[in-house]
């Protein structure tokens, strides 16, 4: 790389004692121009050869120079060997073209590049550009002979009659520099017409300037400026992670400002992250933006009233999300209660939680739960009424397990892990003769087959029943098998598109997976009869689905637009448009070898996981990661494997790989940023993982994870890593007889203010406390209970 030192000048090549040989390079190269640069040339960006640009800055004023100020020796009057004449640009005609003045100035180039073409060509595009801008640098001081930083009319004639550059074939000259390159029309040129003339770039970027933070608040707009400045400017380029976005079709960034902003028109949390900005070509220097995207907090308050007698103890719970962490605070009939804190009221949980003990009829009153942060503020109100002899709360029909298992449906409060309904596969659906299950010919006892089920508003309940190709629908409030949906054969997934109020279907056509379809039951939580519709399928034909994935709603993110449908033995993702039921995208991940085996996904920064299938050597590759803003593989998750799971509220990735007996956890920063934080190996497993909200700490998760071979769950909390077993809670689900999906037993949180979980064992249920990380009760008789719904406050 060439750089400026002091020291001896590189005498330019125009300069010879010899004339006659300088007519002959000079002839010589003029002919042989287009052949040689051609093949090497100078860098020029394309669309950038000739244009009159305006000035990006403003060029200083300069004084006409004196008849002092001219060539000391071989001053050439203007009666010289041009004749006289009064035209700015003596000399010329108009058959300079701009095609052949960019040879004229590409030739000066190489003369003046004589000495050092060869290791001109071995250099790359970067190297030439400062190699060029010092030949123009030579080139100038050459041309300006009184060193005054002027160059005149009078300097260019001297340095034609003195190299004799007058007496070439071309229709250019020196002159035509003043013709096409003196921008202010003053008759002379300085070096910064110099350096617009040979499309000499100079870029600059103040180095308080090269990280630049925005910002903004969901649902508004954001402008992210580039600060890269300098004459001949190409247009800016923009990335997120390495992808330029310039280009692409994007909703939400569909706008660049003729200053090479870049707008983002609607922001979400999904636009959290860094972008960069760079000159066209000029990718070494560029600016980084980190977006930083607050949202207000929304909150909820658990239980919204409860009735207590004298002496008992009472707990009112605040749950809240928001960008940054809300600061929660608690109010008693409107006045702060942090005066009133005691041993008798205490703040639990860093503030999310009211603790009463002995209540006291004065302890009677409306308990707002605040929560403010940059963004905004959100409140919601838990009522507590302290009576002698409270009044028996009627039994609610919410806060209940609903297990499917071969005898039908139970339904369980786990506090007291009593029964409170046992749905027999002989009851018939309400107002149909249908059973609930159909005795089947081949058996000797009516017994139920279930797969998935999804909960509806609180209100339904839908799961499938593979055997019989059709989907039940439970009426929560009721209690009763109200409808059946006939299905294509084997149903065996389901998922709720609360978005779109519709429930997904994956059929397999048979236990071989031949013909898998998609369907989708529409105005799910209506009171209606419903039937399925399919979806649009690929190349006319339906069986190339394996699986499907579909982001869930959060607190804050309460509208999702696009899914995912994985196909079999094709390293693609099919994005689908939930509103519409169409494919509307194709994501490649031939690149990366991977078949897409499962998913998941975060909203901060609007990552998709993707855990790849094993390749043909068995060797399974890291996982892949998906920006949903440009939809573009953007690279490995470092060198994690295994099925992916996300924390509810985006922030935590806990990654199963079960081959290698890891857990890896890693954290998902309000920059959306993945870190890594812990690994755990464990020989469990796991076969699945529930997330629950920290009893201890706000704004945390502690996750549950089951085994599929052993008696034992274990517990991780999240935040410090702390490990712990609950053991002893009896063999699983044999692998062989859940042939539904990899998941012989799973393990059911109770919502976000659940204290219990369930995992069914091979004959038993199994109800534990997350609170006190310990096993509540074993509820038995209960065979191959492995399909479980949560049913909150209906």
């Amino acid at each position: 790389m060439l750089s400026h030192k002091e020291g001896p000048v590189v005498r330019p090549l125009f300069y010879w004692r010899k004339p006659v040989r300088m007519f002959m390079w000079w002839s010589a190269v003029l002919f042989l121009g287009c052949i040689s640069l051609g093949a090497e040339g100078w860098p020029v960006k394309e669309g950038y050869d000739f244009k009159p640009y305006q000035p990006l800055v403003r060029l200083r004023h300069k004084q006409e120079k004196s008849q002092e100020s001219s060539r000391n020796k071989g001053h050439v009057d203007q009666d010289g060997p041009f004749g006289s004449c009064e035209n700015k640009y003596c000399g010329l005609g108009d058959k300079c073209t701009s095609t052949e003045y960019s040879k004229v100035k590409n030739m000066l180039l190489d003369l003046q590049n004589q000495r050092y073409i060869a290791q001109a060509k071995e250099k790359n595009a970067e190297d030439k550009m400062i190699l060029k801008k010092l030949l123009v640098d030579q080139m100038f001081k050459y041309f300006d002979s009184d060193n005054n930083g002027l160059v005149d009319s009078n300097e260019l004639s001297q340095v034609i009659k003195q190299d004799e550059l007058g007496k070439d074939l071309s229709d250019c000259s020196l002159f035509d520099l003043l013709k096409y390159d003196d921008y202010n029309s003053d008759k002379q040129l300085v070096l910064e017409e110099f350096y617009r003339a040979f499309e000499i770039v100079q870029l600059n970027l103040p180095d308080d300037q090269k990280i630049s933070i925005t910002t903004a608040t969901v649902g508004q707009s954001a402008v992210l400026s580039c600060a890269i400045q300098g004459a001949l400017r190409p247009p800016i380029i923009w990335k997120r992670n390495n992808v330029i976005l310039n280009n692409l079709d994007l909703e939400d960034i569909n706008d660049f400002g003729d200053d090479g902003s870049l707008y983002i028109t609607k922001v979400t949390t999904t636009h959290m992250g860094n972008y960069s900005c760079y000159a066209d070509g000029y990718d070494n220097l560029y600016q980084t933006h980190i977006v930083q995207v607050n949202v207000p907090p929304v909150i909820r308050v658990y239980p919204e009233s409860q009735a207590r007698e004298p002496g008992v103890t009472a707990s009112l719970r605040c749950y809240a999300e928001g960008i940054p962490n809300p600061q929660l605070g608690w109010l008693k009939n409107g006045i702060d209660i942090t005066p009133k804190l005691s041993k008798q009221l205490t703040l639990q949980a860093n503030g999310s939680e009211v603790h009463i003990s002995n209540v006291r009829y004065e302890d009677t009153g409306a308990y707002t739960c605040i929560a403010k942060n940059e963004a905004g503020v959100d409140e919601d109100i838990s009522s507590l009424f302290v009576e002698d002899s409270a009044r028996k709360t009627r039994l609610g029909i919410g806060n209940m397990f609903y297990v499917f298992y071969e005898d039908g449906i139970k339904v369980i409060q786990p506090v007291e892990c009593e029964f409170q309904r046992h749905i027999k596969p002989s009851e018939k659906l309400l107002g149909f003769q249908d059973e609930v299950c159909p005795k089947a010919e081949r058996d000797t006892v009516q017994r139920c087959v279930w797969a998935s089920a999804v909960n509806i508003k609180d209100k339904f309940i839908y799961v499938t029943q593979p055997t019989l190709d059709r989907v039940l629908i439970v009426d929560v409030q009721s209690q009763k098998v109200v409808q059946a949906v006939s299905t294509d054969p084997v149903p065996v997934k389901l998922h709720y598109d609360k978005s779109h109020d519709q429930v997904w279907v994956l059929s397999w056509g048979n236990m071989e997976k031949n013909s898998p379809t998609l369907q989708v039951i529409t105005q799910a939580s209506g009171s209606i009869s419903h039937h399925t519709i399919h979806t649009q399928p690929v190349g006319k034909q339906f069986d190339r689905v394996d699986d499907f994935f579909i982001p869930t709603t959060t607190l804050i993110i309460t509208h999702i637009r696009f899914g995912f449908i994985l196909h079999k033995d094709e390293p693609v993702l099919q994005k689908m448009d939930l509103e519409t039921m169409s494919y509307i995208k194709t994501i490649s991940l031939k690149e990366y070898n991977c078949i897409p085996q499962s998913l998941a996904y975060t909203h901060l920064g609007g990552y998709y996981f993707i855990c790849c299938k094993p390749d043909t050597t068995g060797a399974i590759p890291p996982q892949l990661i998906v920006d949903s803003v440009t939809d573009s593989v953007i690279g490995y998750n470092g060198d994690v494997t295994g099925t992916p799971y996300i924390s509810p509220d985006g922030h935590y990735l806990v990654s199963i790989d079960d081959v290698k007996g890891l857990m890896k956890v890693q954290s998902i920063t309000i920059r959306g940023e993945v870190q890594d934080a812990f690994d755990i190996h464990t020989n469990l497993h796991i076969s699945d993982v529930a997330f629950q909200p920290s009893f201890t700490e706000a704004h945390q998760y502690n996750i549950y994870a089951s085994s599929s071979t052993q008696t034992d769950v274990l517990f991780v909390e999240l935040s410090s890593g702390k490990v712990k077993m609950v053991k002893s809670l009896k063999e699983p689900v044999k692998t062989e007889e859940w042939p539904w999906n990899s998941k012989n037993r799973l393990i059911k949180d109770s919502g976000l203010f659940g204290q219990y979980l369930m995992t069914p064992s091979q004959e038993s249920l199994f109800i534990l406390d997350g609170r006190l990380n310990k096993l509540n009760c074993e509820i038995t008789e209960v065979e191959r209970g492995n399909t479980v719904i949560w049913v909150g406050e209906a």
